[in-house]
């Protein structure tokens, strides 16, 4: 784990540690700290070489906050972290994991029932002892015992959003090498699915023994599981990762079998034996005068393997692009020639829900728009958080406020090389209403209605009514979901997709990568309904913008073209959408 993710994870630890015990307003600095360095450009290991005032440079930090980065790297632990594990001994990540329990609900639980980890919560639950606290009840126990489950499942993945970086920096450090030929992510993180088991890298090298040397030898591992001649397993940043080497020539056919799915190749391979062909690891063999195929892997005559789109030719389809390989009707599809023309990043013009420090965000207006047009977008809109449940105190804006930050915005458009829109991230209320006037609405640019509490249980009827209303653009982050934290609202997509439609109204992908939300599958089910997606990072600082990456390949997971994709379009299209 790099020191910027790591001092991150302790300062995110911090946040929860602090709130675990009543401390206020510190936690929030701390998390915001948290975010900003995980972001920041430059090692912090390289700030601490050039001095604490180095440090002091990365956005929220402090000078005591620089000084725990220094202790941090200097020492590899924080000392007022430890004390504080010493104080409340918990599982922190792993209870907070489940579904309503938060930093102080841990809190509570150890102070009066002893719960220090998942197993001593699940056995609190089924005696009944956490109905007994004051403030919790029957229900509560109830969903926190419902939890546990998908809180152990969790742990066992890695958010795409970390797994991904880690295996593309892995792929980049082992085709430096000579040996090497070509070099592919595999598996489910080749698919782009939103939490992943294991790193899998598949190698193409006459040299085998070389690469998994190189492998083995990557600085950034923390231990070798296992190393053979051609295949090789180590730890990295908690994630498993697996190396596979295969000879050049068989590089297409192991990158076809080793990206999956186990459906999807199922598939594949029940194609090919139709036409007297067998699939493989090793390639398509023409067996057709073979009497037992099943006698070598390799038996029959070789007629692909060098590549992937080879593979797929020689069964008669084109290449499927790996986000669709899930067993999906893709084969059909492609047999068909129907499979869809998918959107691509570049595609992609703008980004219509982003944060400033009006709110929660880090940088000013004007910072946001000029990185903004930077990173190559068309247009921009600034949509603040508006006060309501589930918002930060003091970070969501009233009334008022907005009014004098639709101001500062068309100010800020002015000057501006790219096209700047003013809109607010209102919060949907329990009844679907909005936590904004309807005169301050019907002066924005864009409306942005998302879910910020009581994010449990069916909220498809309060959906539909934020789609109702007649100011809602966009239906951000829709279930209101945080991957391995919570599983969000559940929500009848079929339904909410044929209301947006009907009135005109996006569905959001969002591409933080702890969000994801909607799914791929929520995607396709949207636009089989007619209805307009858009996809948008959230950003709350300029760094956030590369997120758009995870949003576009869960869209294409979800079948999205060009034409499905709301700031896919130009400013006109655009425009004519929100009027």
């Amino acid at each position: 784990m790099n020191d910027n993710d790591a001092v991150a994870d302790r300062f995110e630890e911090f946040a929860d540690r602090l709130e675990a015990t009543g401390v206020e307003y510190k936690p929030q600095s701390y998390r915001r700290a948290a975010e900003n360095v995980r972001a920041h450009p430059e090692s912090v290991g390289s700030l601490v070489d050039d001095g604490k005032e180095a440090v002091q440079g990365i956005e929220g930090v402090g000078d005591a906050l620089a000084a725990k980065i220094v202790e941090y790297v200097e020492t590899s632990e924080i000392e007022e972290l430890e004390e504080l594990r010493d104080e409340l001994p918990v599982e922190m990540a792993a209870l907070t994991r489940v579904e309503g329990v938060g930093p102080k609900t841990v809190g509570t639980l150890y102070e009066e029932l002893g719960v220090e980890d998942l197993d001593d919560l699940e056995a609190a639950a089924r005696e009944g002892r956490i109905q007994g606290i004051d403030g919790f009840g029957t229900k509560t126990e109830e969903n926190i015992l419902s939890g546990i489950d998908f809180a152990r499942q969790a742990g066992e993945r890695s958010l795409l959003g970390d797994a991904r970086p880690l295996g593309e920096e892995l792929r980049h450090y082992i085709g430096e090498s000579e040996a090497v030929a070509d070099a592919e992510l595999a598996g489910s993180l080749r698919r782009w699915r939103e939490t992943i088991g294991d790193v899998d890298l598949l190698v193409a090298s006459d040299e085998p023994e070389t690469v998994v040397e190189r492998f083995t030898d990557w600085d950034d591992r923390d231990e070798i599981i296992e190393a053979g001649s051609s295949k090789a397993s180590i730890r990295s940043e908690g994630m498993r990762i697996d190396l596979r080497v295969v000879v050049p020539e068989e590089f297409g056919s192991a990158l076809q079998y080793f990206s999956g799915s186990r459906d999807h190749n199922i598939g594949f391979r029940n194609r090919a034996i139709e036409q007297g062909l067998k699939v493989n690891e090793y390639g398509v063999f023409d067996v057709s005068r073979v009497d037992d195929i099943e006698a070598d892997q390799r038996v029959g005559e070789r007629v692909a393997g060098d590549t992937e789109e080879g593979m797929y030719d020689a069964v008669g389809l084109p290449w499927i692009p790996p986000e669709l390989r899930e067993d999906g009707g893709e084969l059909a599809a492609a047999a068909d020639g129907d499979l869809p023309d998918l959107l691509a990043e570049e595609d992609v013009r703008g980004d219509l829900h982003v944060h400033s420090e009006w709110s929660d965000g880090d940088d000013t207006i004007g910072e946001m728009v000029t990185t903004a047009a930077e990173f190559g977008h068309e247009y921009l809109a600034i949509t603040d958080h508006a006060s309501g449940p589930g918002i930060v105190a003091d970070m969501g804006l009233d009334d008022a406020a907005l009014e004098s930050q639709r101001e500062a915005i068309e100010s800020a458009a002015e000057n501006a090389d790219i096209e700047v829109l003013a809109g607010v991230e209102a919060n949907i209320e329990a009844d679907g209403g909005l936590s904004v006037g309807e005169s301050v609405l019907e002066e924005l640019d864009v409306v942005v209605a998302s879910p910020h509490s009581g994010l449990d249980g069916d909220g498809t009827e309060r959906i539909v009514s934020a789609i109702e209303q007649p100011h809602v653009d966009i239906i951000g982050h829709p279930t209101g979901r945080y991957l391995n934290r919570r599983t969000g609202l559940e929500l009848d997509f079929e339904r909410i997709a044929e209301a947006a439609a009907e009135h005109g109204v996006a569905l959001e992908v969002n591409a933080n990568p702890r969000r994801l939300d909607l799914s791929g599958g929520a995607v396709r089910t949207a636009i089989e309904a007619g209805a307009t997606i858009v996809i948008d990072t959230d950003a709350h600082q300029p760094a956030n913008y590369d997120l758009l990456q995870y949003g576009v390949h869960t869209a294409r997971r979800g079948w999205a073209e060009t034409g499905d994709v709301l700031n896919a379009r130009d400013d006109d299209g655009l425009r004519e959408f929100l009027d």
